[in-house]
């Protein structure tokens, strides 16, 4: 279905999300753009993995996306690696669906989901927010280079979710649309009972309680983290350590804390995070990067002394009073400033108030929703502006 470019300004506006395998922030957080958009009376679509629409959109099958009704998933595999004749056939399938269906915005989420949906070709504009940093080397920062020159020449706009990654795609010459506004699911306050049940799922009561949540991949850390928990395991009594979270690191991580002597207890994916973080003495977020984490902002809406590294748009979040800070992968630094937290009540409520300080300015899903919005708006209008010029010269 194609419409006429005069129509648009009248219609509602018609947005096609496209993203790729996600385990972490980015699913939530196009979840809550597509129900917030659609709430607001706005045609929603979204494209991408099978997996991504049963984790994330597992009420949203079919076409779906009519205007002001809940968002349609539709499945394209978007893989979270190249493979070349997978990656032409989802090319090929994402050309067709976003031609039949003419939308006035793709907003690609991610490198690969935004090459995609460039190379397929998009009725209206083109936004991309960018999630990650490059890999550390190797074959994979050659090619996050390759995408990011592609996105910068293709993309109307590109958002970025921190100041680093927003430097790198205007250095790349992208059309820069400004920091991405990305706001953590509100939860209710746990109750006294689950707090209770947390606290005894970290570790027996009277010893220290260090928390951790995140996927047990390289860039959340943990590996620093083990290193550094190594550091206080002559202590009396030891400070036990716990981490909720699955992922591709979960035999290596528990090999090495068997290997350094380390207690740890590793939790697997758990529901009742805030309820972990309430019970927590400390909560520690030790990436070596991270964008605008949902963790981040979890642990400073709960009110919890935080320590995590100055990586990414972590500082962003917890201004330099909101969280103790320490170099990223620096094992020593982070020991350091889980101790002083658990030696110092007084550091520990001086963490606590300045967390719930630094929540009030959180950003909540009408934020978000409020940012892409008027995104959206901005693109359409520039959209048919430049359709107007054309018919002009050619008439």
């Amino acid at each position: 279905m194609t419409r006429e470019p005069g129509s648009r300004d009248q219609a509602p506006l018609r947005i096609a999300y496209v993203l790729g395998t996600t385990a972490g922030g980015t699913g939530p957080h196009v979840a809550m753009l597509a129900q917030g958009c659609a709430a607001r009376g706005m045609a929603v679509r979204v494209f991408g993995p099978a997996e991504t629409g049963h984790r994330h959109f597992s009420g949203t099958r079919g076409n779906g996306g009519a205007p002001g009704g809940p968002p349609g998933f539709t499945a394209v595999a978007i893989g979270e690696r190249p493979r070349p004749a997978r990656d032409l056939a989802a090319v090929l399938r994402l050309r067709r669906l976003l031609r039949d269906w003419s939308p006035d915005v793709v907003h690609a989420h991610g490198l690969r989901a935004g090459a995609f949906a460039a190379l397929a070709g998009c009725p209206g504009a083109l936004a991309v927010t960018v999630h990650n940093a490059p890999p550390a080397g190797g074959a994979g920062r050659v090619i996050h280079a390759a995408l990011e020159r592609l996105t910068a020449r293709r993309a109307d706009a590109v958002t970025w979710v921190s100041t680093d990654l927003g430097a790198r795609m205007r250095r790349a010459g992208a059309r820069d649309g400004g920091q991405a506004v990305v706001a953590a699911p509100a939860f209710p306050a746990p109750a006294t009972d689950q707090v209770a049940a947390a606290r005894a799922s970290l570790g027996e009561a009277g010893r220290p309680a260090v928390f951790a949540a995140g996927r047990l991949a390289a860039q959340k850390g943990f590996t620093v983290l083990i290193e550094a928990a190594a550091r206080w395991q002559g202590r009396d009594p030891v400070p036990v350590l716990a981490i909720a979270g699955e992922g591709p690191l979960a035999d290596d991580l528990a090999a090495g804390a068997r290997a350094a002597r380390v207690q740890v207890r590793f939790l697997g994916r758990r529901a009742d995070v805030p309820a972990l973080m309430a019970a927590a003495d400390v909560v520690v977020v030790p990436s070596l990067w991270e964008g605008q984490p949902l963790v981040v902002q979890e642990a400073l809406r709960a009110g919890r002394p935080v320590v995590a590294s100055r990586a990414g748009g972590i500082p962003d979040l917890t201004g330099e009073d909101g969280a103790l800070l320490v170099p990223p992968g620096d094992a020593a630094a982070l020991a350091g400033a889980v101790l002083a937290v658990l030696d110092d009540r007084g550091v520990a409520a001086r963490l606590g108030v300045a967390a719930t300080e630094r929540a009030r300015a959180l950003p909540d899903a009408r934020d978000a929703v409020d940012s892409v919005a008027a995104l959206y708006g901005r693109l359409r209008r520039a959209t048919a502006g430049r359709i107007g010029q054309e018919t002009r010269n050619h008439s």
